[in-house]
């Protein structure tokens, strides 16, 4: 029953397991979950966060047998299905990254002016109007 009941997290994960003999028959069996080698999947710290059971060893025997509906059932089943929102939600982080980078137009280039006419004088910024003398004000007449 340890098998079948590890079986969604071995889907996605490589596991690692440590079983301790403890005082008066107590027994702990912590699961714990790695990345795969060569997988695709970038598990978050908290995907890989160990499991552990502390009891009897016939309580832990008796609790693997409940399958899906025991304790380890239950916790895998959840943190299987948070791992899947985890993934979704990077899935559509991703899409909304490419679309507004679709969206990002370059800058669109400064219009250069047009070259002077052949009948207009171009001036120098800062040059005195033709006819104006230094010493005098400018006049608009």
């Amino acid at each position: 029953m340890l098998i079948t009941s590890l079986l969604p997290l071995l889907a996605r994960y490589s596991l690692g397991c440590d079983l301790v003999a403890g005082p008066e028959g107590m027994v702990t069996l912590t699961i714990i979950p790695r990345m795969i080698e060569g997988g695709g999947h970038k598990p978050e710290a908290g995907e890989l966060r160990p499991i552990a059971l502390t009891a009897s060893a016939a309580e832990i025997d008796a609790e693997l047998a409940r399958g899906e509906d025991g304790a380890l059932g239950q916790l895998i089943a959840g943190r299987k299905a948070l791992a899947d929102q985890l993934e979704e939600q990077r899935q559509a982080t991703q899409a909304a990254r490419a679309a507004a980078a679709a969206k990002a137009k370059p800058a669109t280039p400064t219009p250069t002016p047009k070259p002077a006419t052949a009948g207009a004088k171009a001036q120098a910024a800062g040059s005195l109007p033709t006819g104006a003398k230094p010493e005098e004000p400018a006049s608009l007449w």
